[in-house]
């Protein structure tokens, strides 16, 4: 023990010149050398701990887990081997009270189930990861007021900023707008608020309708029925806008009787059988999502109608259920997977380079996935 104890009393020995001696004699296999095992007992290893192991300061275990090219390639690797033998782990809270990040980001979805938003969810949990961030989920289940407390539970939390996609009732935009003058950074996805001055992840829902019902018409469908979405969101406006800029274009007449706002199974069940009862129905039906699609076409069915030599249906996701249905349902791609990825690289530049971060509003292109619910071209 005295000769360990004598190389520390040199004060002009280099740093680590003395811990690779120390470091020898400790694992030189000698019994009557202390090893210190304390902070295995007490729970949580921390850097002081693995210094003390090692006889070296704190500071040059930080600087060799961070790679630090001052710290000797010996020293940074007894340092990785004592990490991974003691499990040590970064203290969380030490590392957000030092940095000012939780480095945790909040989400707020209206359904986890839907497949569009499961999508979403997987690229922001990737690019997260990658990144250094874990992710808190909520789900509003379409609810304004659970919307508003899946803010206060994430606030509460300590979130370094929230992504979002608002629910179908959200009308009042003030629990945002708080948060924002906070200095708690917003992200926008998919159904976005435009009141309030924020990054936003959007896709082209107009011309992605427009492309349906484009190919509605070209495959000669004439009297066209748009199932809409809930008015008071952009999305549903912006898919309505682009249903009715092909029908003008193509010079269809009467389309406004033929927009009814219909964006669930449930109210599927209840409209399609009174339009399908008309005197003269529908020989096309453009659905705002592919649930509400699915379930027009089996209630089109249902009801003697072929599809699509009778009526042909198009939804918009180009999810699951557009290859389960009979026939594969033709609908609109929305690549929720790079909204996700998006939404989440602008909320953690704006984190991350607060002073030089400015606005930005993405869109992210729609394709159209021809399958077998709709007509071929003739």
């Amino acid at each position: 023990m005295y000769k360990v104890y004598s190389i520390f009393c040199f004060p002009n020995l280099p740093e680590d010149v003395i811990f690779l001696i120390g470091f020898f004699l400790l694992t030189s296999g000698n019994s009557d050398l202390p090893v210190l095992h304390d902070a295995m007992n007490k729970g949580q290893v921390t850097i002081k701990d693995i210094a003390r192991e090692l006889g070296i300061s704190p500071s040059t275990v930080s600087k060799a887990l961070k790679g630090h090219r001052d710290i000797s390639p010996a020293t940074k690797k007894a340092v990785r081997d004592l990490v991974e033998k003691w499990n040590y782990k970064p203290d969380p809270i030490a590392l957000s009270l030092k940095s000012g990040l939780s480095k945790t980001i909040g989400v707020i979805v209206p359904e986890i189930v839907h497949y569009f938003f499961s999508t979403v969810i997987s690229g922001i949990e990737d690019i997260a990861y990658d990144s250094g961030y874990h992710v808190m989920f909520c789900q509003s289940n379409e609810s304004y007021e659970r919307e508003v407390k899946a803010v206060e539970t994430l606030l509460s939390s300590r979130v370094d900023g929230i992504l979002v996609s608002l629910s179908k009732e959200t009308g009042n935009f003030d629990h945002f707008r708080n948060i924002t003058y906070a200095g708690i950074p917003v992200v926008f996805f998919d159904r976005i608020c435009d009141e309030l001055e924020t990054d936003r992840v959007v896709v082209d829902d107009e011309t992605g309708a427009y492309m349906a019902a484009k190919h509605l018409i070209e495959t000669g469908c004439k009297n066209i029925l748009h199932l809409s979405g809930p008015p008071n969101l952009l999305i549903g406006k912006n898919r309505k806008d682009g249903f009715v800029r092909a029908l003008k274009e193509y010079n269809c007449q009467s389309f406004e009787n033929n927009i009814i706002k219909c964006d669930t199974a449930e109210e599927a069940r209840l409209i399609v059988p009174e339009i399908l009862s008309r005197k003269i129905p529908p020989d096309g039906i453009f659905a705002v999502n592919d649930l509400t699609a699915a379930e027009a076409m089996k209630i089109v069915k249902q009801n003697g109608f072929k599809v699509p030599d009778d009526i042909s249906i198009i939804g918009f996701t180009s999810g699951m259920i557009s290859d389960i249905t009979d026939p594969p349902l033709t609908s609109v791609e929305q690549h929720g997977y790079d909204v996700g990825k998006e939404a989440v690289r602008l909320l953690i530049s704006n984190l991350e380079n607060r002073n030089s971060h400015t606005f930005q509003t993405m869109v992210i292109k729609t394709e159209l996935v021809i399958k077998g619910s709709t007509r071929k071209k003739a």
